[in-house]
Order: C-alpha cells, then structure tokens, then sequence
C-alpha cells in the first residue's frame, strides 16, 4: 500500500459530501424552477388572484332609454334608488347577517334568506340584491353600523320612474329583474344576473333599444371589505330615446275623462295613423313592479273584476253595437240594395220566422230613410237592407274599413276581433248561416266583435274618404346625443274602395247623431266644433221580459255586470277631420249618455274649446 494513499473512511467521506451537494444542488434547482413557475409562468395569474384580494368589482347599473310624447314632454324617466345587496364571499355567518340586517330593514330575516336563494344562481362575484329603494333614514342606520354588517353592499341604481303612475300603464307595460330562464336564453345573451329587463308593453317590445350598457367601478377594499378608494371606472351607457305618437296632454284629459268608470278609448289622427291617446281604465301604477310587487299587491291586481292588468284598448273584444252600422249601410249603398232617400216603415219589429227582431224603440221609428236611420239608430232599417245585402258583402266591407284584423303594434296580446261569414260558421261550428244571424249582425250584435283600437281606425277610415292607416304608436328613436336611429313614417295598408258618393250620405247621417235634436249622442255636441258620430249599446247578456207585461228590466233592476256596454265613436270638425275616437264604457248602459260626454271632453282638449253646457242624451 502507497504511504499517501486515502484512508477507506476519508473515501466514505467524500462520497457523502458529493452526494449531499448533488441533493443540494437539485433541492436549489427545484426551488429555482418553481419560483420560476410562479414568477414568470404563474406569476399573472397570483397577481389577479393577490389583487382579488384586495380589489372589488362593482357593477355600474345602466339608465334604460327615456320616453318621450310626440311633442318630447316626458313620459317615463329614471330615478336614482339605494339598493341593500351582499358580496357572498365577504360573509361569513350568513343567518346573523341577515338578521342583523332585518333589524334595519324591518323585515322577517327568513324572508331575506328566501330573497338570497332565489338568487343563487347569481355568480359569486356579483352582490346579490336584498332590498331595493330604502329610504334615507334607513340608509343612514345601515352606513352607520356597516361594520357589524360584513359583506353589506349599499349601491346605488337607476329605478324606473313614471311621473304620471297609472297614466298609459298599459302602453308603457313593466319591467322586473331577469330570471335564470331568461338569463339562459338565446334572446338574453349578454345580460348579467341582477339586470332589469322589460316584461310587457313597450318595455318589453322595445327592449333593445331601451336597454343600456352596463358599466363597472374597480375598487379596493381592506381585510373587513370596506372600501378605500375607487381605483378605476367604466361609466355606463343609458338606453335610447323613444319618443311616441302619443300627445301627453290629450292622454291625460281621456283618462281623466273616464274618472272611476271602466272602459277604454283610443284617439287616432285620421290622415296618418298616429295613436294620439290610448286608454284602458283601470289601470295599474307601473312602479309597483319596478321597485318589486308584493304578493297583496299582486294578488289585488288579479282579483279586481275590472281587470286592471288587461290593455283593453287593444285586447277588450266587445259587441260593437250600434256603431256597426256605418260598415252595414256603406256595404248596401255599394251593393246598390237601398238609396239614402229610400224610406222603410219601422213599426218597431220585424218577424223572421217564429223570431221576432225588435227595436230598441218600442213604438217604432215610422217611416225612416237613412239619415234617420243613423241619427236615431233605428235598428229596423237596419234588418231590412240585411236581408237584402247578404253576410258575404257586410263582413267585406267590415274587414276593408280594418276590423277582423290586428295591427302588430309593439304591444301584449292585440286581438283581431272577429267578422263572421258563412265560411267561418261552417269551420266553427259546421252548420249553416241563418237569416236572422245576418239581421243581428247588421246591428253589431251576434258573433261580430271589435276591439276599441278597430273602431277608431274604422272610424278614421270613413273620415279620410277610405284610407286605411296602420295605427302607429312610435314616432322615433334617438341615441343619447339626439341622433335619430329610426323614424316611423305613415303607413298605407290599403284604399277601401268606397266612392265619395257612397261616403257622403252615410257622413251626413253621422253628423246628425250629435247636431240633431233627435240624434242620439247629441251631448257630445260642441258650438265651435261639427262632430260627426254614431252611438252603440253592446248587450252583455239578454235582459229577459216579463212574461205577463212583456217589459224588460229597467236599468237600475239589472245587476252592474249584467248591463250593457256604452259605446262612442267620432271624429271631428266634420268638414275637415282630423282626429278620430273610439270610446267603450264597460256597462255604462247608452252610448249617447254614458261614452258621449268622454269622447266631448276629449274633442274640447284637443281643439282648446272651453267646456260648455251639455245636452240631454236620447236613450242609445
């Protein structure tokens, strides 16, 4: 063995201390590699997460579009409103949460938890609201004690404001909060939970242009979440600007016109269309929903007889009476079936049959021509020339002038009424059309029905010499900065084909309805203004006569809901017309008495005429 040679232990020595470097090596080059995972890989990714920390998103709720009448006066607006939301990640006893809160907010805390799942669904990093639109004194209670109050959120959102509350409800519809079936919707791509979306009328239909952009504040916040300082935002975006056909000041004079009765009314201009007024009464405070409807308040909603939630302007289908008949003598002066001057003996009944058809004049109208027979609404007249013209021709000359058909305005539920025909008894029913079927329709009774909207164009028809307009309700829309998006002009559906010659008596006949002393709505007439009308009574059910007096119930025998309705339908100056009404009161009995005086409130608001003394209404 060499004198120098290294000891067995000095060999053992080495060995181990180049492996423990080797393991040093390798434990520093595991260490390297993860730091530089996490710095340079990772290192974006930690830095979100280490902001998240300390950072809080906020969503910045956007003002839905304006609605403005024809004339930019304000309709619907936005006010701002305090909303009690929670952030979920920041609580950490949800149940003392919310009782905590319930003491403030004077509510069932169990009711609060119900509130919070329902909205689960919400993503984490959204505050989910509890409460909307407290009042300040509650706000002040709620800052002053947030720290008992963690993962509390007071934020601050535009709320749907009607100034004028039930005015137009049933036009401007309601708004809610999106649900997670719309949420999941193809339609609501790009809607966040907690947004307000329209549910009916033009909220609803109108829903992308009113819709804003939502915006977003960045904000940091310490270890309990409360916030120090706001460091980024995204400003919100507000809906467009809607502006209506509609003339605010002629919508308020018709609602006011109805005062507690029910019904509806529709103004129409006659030589474009344009919806100056539209009213179904009751009606219904469109903020009740926008703040969030209580189950009583809801519950009153649906049980009133009256239907307040129902558009019945555009949805009511009634018997349109006596105000069918300008469709039944336009349809027999064409026909060439009858002459105006041709005179008919109305001894106040016709027999078909083992039927009697009566008038609603007892003793008769006598010799009748028809100028007589609109101005006094002699139902026999009527009967006669029926018989002579035939259903097919009525119910042409009935869908020319625009009933049976719906107008696709941007609202709920238009109904088209109906115009029967032989065609359509026979798909219905499968039987025959009779005789005395086309003598009740000739009067607005039987299967025919009309909505108010349908009797106002119809109206407007005769008025403007057989132009059929399609009813519009939107003038234009406009983006913030005032730049027109779209503009509505008139549209012409179509000519009826109705000669001048056929108008002109019919027109006449009309205008002796109110300036006649026997015409049946001449309350509504007016000194400074001709008004051209006709009445109409639309039976709800059949009033039965005594058997051994043959007299009927008076009208304070019969039950309210068992009445007849009123109906008025007009337009105005006579010589020049301009506008046109359909008026429904929902069993107010005669139209001269009860629909006449609201359609002469609304021609006197329209045309600036001082209210004057009214005449006394003949019985329809």
């Amino acid at each position: 063995m060499a004198l120098n040679s290294p000891k067995p232990d000095d060999i053992r020595r080495k060995r181990r201390f180049e492996l423990l470097m080797l393991a040093a090596i390798f434990f520093f080059a595991l260490l390297a590699m993860r730091l530089w995972y996490l710095q340079i890989i990772s290192g974006e990714r930690y830095q979100l997460l280490s902001q998240k920390n300390r950072t809080r998103y906020i969503p910045i709720a956007a003002p839905r579009g304006t609605i403005y009448d024809r004339n930019g006066q304000l309709l619907v607006d936005n006010r701002p409103s305090f909303t009690v939301s929670v952030l979920r990640q920041e609580v950490t006893d949800k149940e003392q949460l919310l009782k905590n809160l319930a003491g403030y907010l004077h509510s069932d805390w169990l009711e609060l938890a119900k509130v919070w799942d329902k909205k689960r669904y919400y993503p984490r990093y959204r505050p989910i609201p509890l409460k909307s639109d407290i009042d300040r004194d509650t706000l002040e209670q709620l800052a002053e004690h947030s720290v008992e109050l963690p993962g509390m959120l007071i934020e601050v959102q535009p709320m749907r404001a009607y100034p004028y509350r039930e005015v137009a409800a049933h036009l401007f519809g309601h708004i809610g909060a999106i649900t997670e079936k719309e949420l999941a919707s193809r339609e609501f791509q790009g809607y966040r939970a907690g947004e307000f979306i329209g549910k009916s009328g033009l909220e609803k239909h109108l829903e992308t242009y009113l819709k804003g952009q939502a915006g977003e504040r960045l904000l940091e916040v310490d270890v309990k979440g409360k916030e120090l300082r706001q460091l980024q935002v995204e400003d919100p975006l507000p809906g467009k600007s809607v502006y209506l056909t509609l003339d605010r000041d002629l919508q308020l004079a018709t609602e006011e016109a109805f005062d507690e009765q029910a019904g509806a009314a529709v103004v129409l201009d006659v030589n474009s269309g344009d919806i100056l007024a539209m009213v179904s009464r009751p009606a219904f405070d469109p903020a009740l929903f926008a703040r969030g409807i209580s189950q009583e308040e809801w519950q009153a909603l649906v049980k009133n007889p009256d239907h307040p939630l129902q558009a019945k302007a555009i949805s009511g289908q009634y018997p349109p009476g006596s105000t069918y008949k300008m469709v039944t003598a336009l349809a027999a002066l064409r026909a060439g079936v009858v002459t105006p001057d041709e005179l008919i003996d109305c001894k106040g009944r016709i027999t078909l049959g083992s039927r009697d058809f009566r008038c609603w004049k007892k003793t008769g109208h006598g010799p009748t021509n028809l100028n007589k027979a609109l101005r006094e609404s002699c139902d026999v007249w009527f009967y006669e020339i029926s018989l002579r013209l035939g259903i097919e021709r009525m119910s042409t000359m009935a869908r020319e002038l625009g009933l049976g058909r719906s107008f696709d305005l941007p609202l709920d539920n238009e109904k088209a009424g109906l115009i029967p025909d032989k065609t359509w008894k026979r798909n219905r029913y499968g039987a025959s059309w009779y005789k005395g079927e086309t003598v009740i329709a000739a009067i607005g009774q039987g299967y025919v029905l009309a909505t108010p909207l349908q009797l106002a164009v119809m109206t407007a028809t005769i008025a403007n010499g057989g132009t059929l307009y399609q009813p519009q309700l939107v003038r234009r829309i406009a983006d913030y900065s005032g730049r027109t998006l779209k503009e509505n002009e008139p549209v012409v559906l179509h000519q009826a084909g109705i000669k001048n010659q056929t108008l002109k008596p019919v027109k006449k006949g009309m205008e002796q309805v109110v300036n006649h002393p026997r015409g049946t709505g001449k309350s509504s007439w007016l000194a400074d203004v001709t008004i051209a009308a006709k009445t109409g009574t639309a039976q709800v059910v059949k009033i039965q006569e005594d058997p051994e007096s043959g007299e009927k119930q008076s009208p304070e025998e019969v039950a309210y809901r068992l009445r007849d309705h009123a109906l008025f339908v007009a337009y105005a100056p006579a010589e020049d017309p301009q506008i046109a009404i359909a008026v429904i009161v929902e069993h107010g009995q005669h139209g001269g008495s009860a629909a006449g005086p609201i359609a002469r409130k609304i021609f006197e608001n329209y045309f600036k005429i001082s209210p004057g003394p009214e005449k006394s209404a003949a019985e329809e």
